[in-house]
């Protein structure tokens, strides 16, 4: 595995690399109906709960670190202009990934390498170790590599501030299994950290690295997303505590993101009553549509219900995963 903070070859994800990974994916997956992961795998028990939800800043914020995701988000993207929109096509295209059956698994990741395929440009100004007029491109290893990394992470976090963290042999199998998805980004498992331990060195080391290098455009792009001022609802005051509660300190501090006595004990809080009410919580909520559907599916159901139907539009704007099979 390469070290995070070694400048990685331009090593681009081809449409032969991808379908290369693919076809490693389609061997290891549960099954056509179940898709990549099935119903017995981490994957589906962690990103099933709604409560994952509570870290996605974290987690938007760590990829904004990256000053080449920040370029592509401020140069190319809609997330201002659409941030409802551009929520719904994200968790769209993850959820399906993951809850999906395998052909519609495999066809999300197609259409996410062809989206990003056109989405190249270059750094106004040089940020840490890349300098001005650099080239950035969507389908960069390293870049995939760091943003699969930090929706893995983030989960994890998430998913430990309100339910039982993961004992160490699940954790491992989680990340073995997120391996999977990674292919799915088209990134070769050569390019990967082998095991958890090795993992969490990755993370460590990116985040200690020049690598995450936090740009004036990527703070005023956190504090707009934060504030909420281009979305309804609004996001609460609390959310901002929690996000940067979940930071590493480095990377808190180069976002400008206070963190005094007030922002701790707000988070803390904040969790503690999300901790308290979410057990009790009935599975429809907790659960988020995606994996109801999925469980339909199996249960030989040809669309999913009222209910998942309606989770799907909150979470995805869209009433079911794809075309489903009949």
């Amino acid at each position: 595995m390469m070290l995070a903070t070694e400048s990685d070859p331009l090593e681009i994800v081809s449409a032969e690399t991808l379908e290369r990974e693919l076809t490693l994916v389609r061997g290891a997956a549960a099954g056509p109906l179940p898709g990549i992961f099935g119903p017995r795998s981490m994957t589906w028990r962690v990103n099933r709960e709604a409560a994952i939800f509570l870290g996605a800043g974290r987690a938007l914020l760590l990829q904004l670190a990256h000053p080449w995701v920040a370029a592509a988000v401020e140069q190319q993207s809609d997330t201002f202009a659409n941030p409802i929109g551009r929520f719904h096509r994200t968790f769209s295209t993850v959820f399906t990934m993951v809850f999906g059956t395998l052909d519609q698994s495999l066809d999300a990741a197609r259409r996410l390498h062809r989206r990003h395929a056109l989405i190249s440009g270059t750094l106004r100004s040089a940020a840490g170790p890349f300098l001005a007029g650099s080239s950035y491109y969507a389908n960069q290893v390293s870049a995939l590599r760091w943003v699969h990394a930090t929706l893995w992470e983030t989960a994890l976090f998430a998913y430990a501030l309100v339910l039982p963290a993961l004992t160490r042999e699940a954790r491992e199998r989680y990340y073995a299994e997120s391996r999977l998805f990674a292919a799915l980004f088209g990134i070769p498992k050569e390019r990967l950290p082998p095991d958890w331990t090795a993992f969490s060195a990755y993370i460590d080391a990116m985040t200690r690295s020049g690598t995450l290098t936090v740009t004036e455009a990527a703070r005023r792009m956190a504090h707009r997303l934060l504030a909420g001022a281009d979305s309804w609802p609004p996001i609460p005051g609390a959310y901002r505590s929690l996000t940067a509660a979940l930071l590493p300190p480095r990377l808190r501090d180069a976002f400008a993101l206070g963190y005094g006595r007030a922002e701790r004990e707000d988070a803390q809080r904040f969790v503690a009553w999300v901790r308290r009410i979410y057990p009790f919580l009935p599975a429809r909520l907790r659960h988020v549509g995606p994996y109801q559907e999925a469980q339909q599916r199996l249960a030989g159901s040809i669309r999913p219900d009222f209910a998942a139907q309606i989770s799907n539009r909150f979470w995805m704007g869209q009433a079911a995963l794809g075309r489903w099979p009949v």
